[in-house]
């Protein structure tokens, strides 16, 4: 196997990567918000299990959630979640929709009581003050840890290959284990490195276009 053939071959892991990526991050942000709310809401029943639910999230592997995630709607309920992308994909977001919102939430909470009270002065309501004096300063304070997530969210998705997702480093190991060439899978890294190279310079790059709040 030649190297434009190793190379097609782990493209076409990458796309997978890629798309699995990009949908997760479309789908736990905006999830992450809702989630962050319930876990700051007044209705303690409603608070307790939100916090709960985060609290088994980030306390067990992403890899046994994608296999729960996979396997048990069949075995218990006889439902059927499509395509194994899909079961990945229900996996990760239900993940970093969970680690997301405690990033929210720090953010949210890191905010002066004092500014929602000048905000009800200037008779602003609870929305106004939140989306105008609170949510660009929270951005701010969250951008860091949001791209530490989203770094380590390009490097998990090499667990999508547990359920043999065809993923990078699946496709990968596939190349090696069939015709006994180990480069490959110092070659995938190099897909890796450039895709996070990529993404802290767009962080780099938001964060100095925030810097006026300091």
């Amino acid at each position: 196997m030649d190297f434009s053939q190793v190379t097609y071959q782990l493209l076409e892991g990458f796309g997978t990567t890629v798309l699995l990526f990009v949908l997760t991050l479309v789908l736990a942000l905006p999830l992450g918000l809702l989630v962050a709310f319930g876990s700051m809401s007044k209705f303690k029943p409603l608070r307790w299990l939100t916090r709960t639910v985060v609290w088994i999230i980030r306390g067990t592997p992403l890899m046994l959630q994608v296999i729960v995630v996979f396997y048990v709607p069949g075995l218990l309920f006889g439902v059927n979640l499509g395509t194994r992308m899909t079961a990945v994909l229900v996996a990760f977001v239900i993940n970093y929709a969970c680690y997301f919102s405690e990033i929210y939430r720090g953010g949210i909470e890191s905010i002066s009581k004092g500014q929602y009270e000048a905000g009800q002065v200037l008779g602003m309501t609870k929305s106004q003050i939140f989306f105008k004096i609170v949510l660009f300063q929270v951005i701010k304070r969250i951008t860091a840890p949001i791209s530490n997530e989203v770094i380590t969210l390009v490097k998990d998705t090499s667990l999508a290959r547990v359920i043999a997702v065809g993923e990078l480093i699946l496709a990968s190991q596939d190349i090696v284990a069939t015709y006994g060439i180990i480069y490959p899978l110092f070659y995938s890294g190099v897909f890796y490195l450039l895709f996070c190279g990529l993404l802290t310079i767009m962080f780099n790059f938001i964060e100095k276009k925030l810097a006026y709040y300091h």
